[in-house]
């Protein structure tokens, strides 16, 4: 029942490898169903993305600390055209003037590379290091994610074979209230009991078919639920037989389960990790009070050549070129930014000051899981337990109520009582083995040891095949039971 959270990853891609080929709606079996919900799940997909999604940050906050280079190239054409007016001073002192017209085309190019390394900046280097605990905190987010999958695939595929038990039971009481109403017509008509006995069948009757179209209704709300997680509908699906093993936890201790929940529930993993990044933003926010140095380098290059036309004569060459050659340090001290950075660094001291708020409530709510997981694991043996005697002793009472009954020394009220007693009995035995084994998960995910070797044991558990589609249309006479004989 032990693992680590960092052999997790591996453990869930055991699982699928073992479970094969994706079966259809056809599955009929726990670990079946979990395989569908693997593949289905849109929470569990979701949160295999955003864990993808923020393996990303790491990269991204290299990038800001090697080499960014760019460059870049251009080529213009350029034509001017057109006339200025001029004067001059003729020969004789007066004035004149006249229009020069005239024209150019010019050709540049020019090209540049640039080159710029950060020799130190405090708010990379803290940036790099939150972007470390961002990723850690996503991959024990998903590893939740994927525990918490199990979980909840449990939690619906039980509740389905609940409300299958608790549909049998109000089916079965049903009927034999059915049988029962029919049996006080019988001894009415021949003066044995009174019209009024009649009539407390009949009505016990009735009850229990507006029970058992209650009964139908959950158990086609489990079935819907379980399909959101899985994406399929079954018609079959396996339950516990009596030989489901009752064992206690390993290690029987809840101190110990405690202390390996506070050191391995990966939700608490989490939380730790987005309080490690929540003080590493404070650390880069204080990087804007420290100077940056830079490495800059560049080399770039240009040329322009010319031709003119002046009063009709043609001139070409005209033109210039560089080549630039640029290398040096340089050191950044920023001195004001209008209070911007002073808000920055109060808003992530307040931050944090939430994140170590948040560990402590993840902390205690790990706690009180572990607690109540460990304790329904042990009340859950014990219940099992009691409630199959409760059930063999109710089924052994309503025999001896009816047998009664029928030599008139029970009443019709005592039979009513002794049948109510019994359909109690099967749904708390039925349910006290699926709490259970769901305590049993839930201690592990609070321990953060589950894996799908747990689907597969319990899967082994499960040894009976019962049919969980609804019978009739999902219409008011579909749902409704045949009405008594009269």
């Amino acid at each position: 029942m032990q693992t680590t959270p960092r052999h997790f990853l591996l453990a869930l891609l055991g699982g699928v490898l073992a479970l094969g080929g994706a079966p259809g709606a056809s599955a009929t079996n726990f670990l079946e169903v979990y395989h569908e919900a693997l593949h289905n799940d849109p929470t569990y997909r979701q949160a295999y993305a955003n864990y993808m999604a923020a393996r990303e940050a790491r990269p991204e906050a290299w990038a800001a600390l090697l080499p960014q280079i760019s460059a870049t190239a251009g080529k213009t054409w350029t034509h001017s055209s057109g006339s200025s007016g001029q004067f001059n001073v003729a020969a004789n002192g007066s004035l004149y003037t006249y229009n020069v017209a005239s024209s150019a085309n010019d050709n540049a190019k020019q090209w540049s590379l640039n080159l710029s390394e950060n020799l130190f900046s405090w708010t990379d280097w803290m940036n790099l290091k939150a972007a470390n605990s961002q990723v850690a905190e996503a991959q024990a987010a998903y590893e939740a994610a994927a525990q918490n999958l199990i979980l909840r695939t449990a939690s619906a595929y039980f509740n389905v074979l609940s409300a299958v038990d608790i549909l049998h039971a109000q089916q079965s009481s049903l009927k034999a209230l059915t049988l029962g109403l029919e049996q006080a017509k019988e001894r009415f008509k021949v003066g044995l009991i009174a019209i009024t006995d009649v009539e407390q069948a009949r009505a016990a009757r009735d009850t229990a078919a507006a029970q058992v179209i209650t009964a139908k209704q959950a158990l086609a709300n489990a079935l819907d639920q379980l399909q959101v997680i899985t994406g399929a509908q079954y018609r079959t699906l396996t339950e516990p037989g009596e030989s489901l093993p009752l064992a206690m936890p390993n290690p029987a201790s809840q101190n110990a389960w405690v202390q390996t929940s506070l050191r391995q529930n990966l939700t608490l993993i989490a939380t730790r990790l987005a309080q490690n990044v929540a003080e590493d933003n404070v650390r880069a926010a204080f990087g804007s009070d420290i100077p940056t140095v830079s490495l800059v380098a560049s080399r770039s290059y240009s040329s322009n050549s010319s031709n003119e036309t002046i009063f009709g004569q043609f001139i070409r060459g005209l033109g210039s070129t560089s080549n630039d050659r640029q290398i040096g340090i340089e050191f950044s001290l920023p001195i004001f930014s209008g209070g911007g950075d002073l808000a920055r660094i109060h808003q992530t001291q307040y931050q944090a000051m939430a994140a170590q708020d948040a560990v402590e409530q993840a902390s205690r709510s790990t706690i009180q899981q572990a607690r109540d997981a460990y304790l329904g694991v042990i009340t859950g043996i014990a219940n099992v337990r009691a409630l199959r005697q409760a059930l063999t002793s109710s089924q052994t009472a309503f025999k001896a109520t009816e047998a009664g009954y029928k030599v008139g020394t029970q009443t019709e009220v005592d039979v009513l009582n002794a049948l109510s007693s019994l359909v109690a009995a099967q749904s708390n035995y039925a349910t006290s083995r699926y709490s259970y084994i769901n305590s049993i998960i839930q201690l592990q995910y609070a321990a953060g040891t589950l894996t799908p070797a747990q689907v597969q044991t319990i899967n082994r558990w499960l040894t009976t095949t019962v049919s969980v589609a609804p019978e009739g249309e999902m219409t008011p006479a579909g749902m409704t039971p045949p009405p008594p004989k009269e």
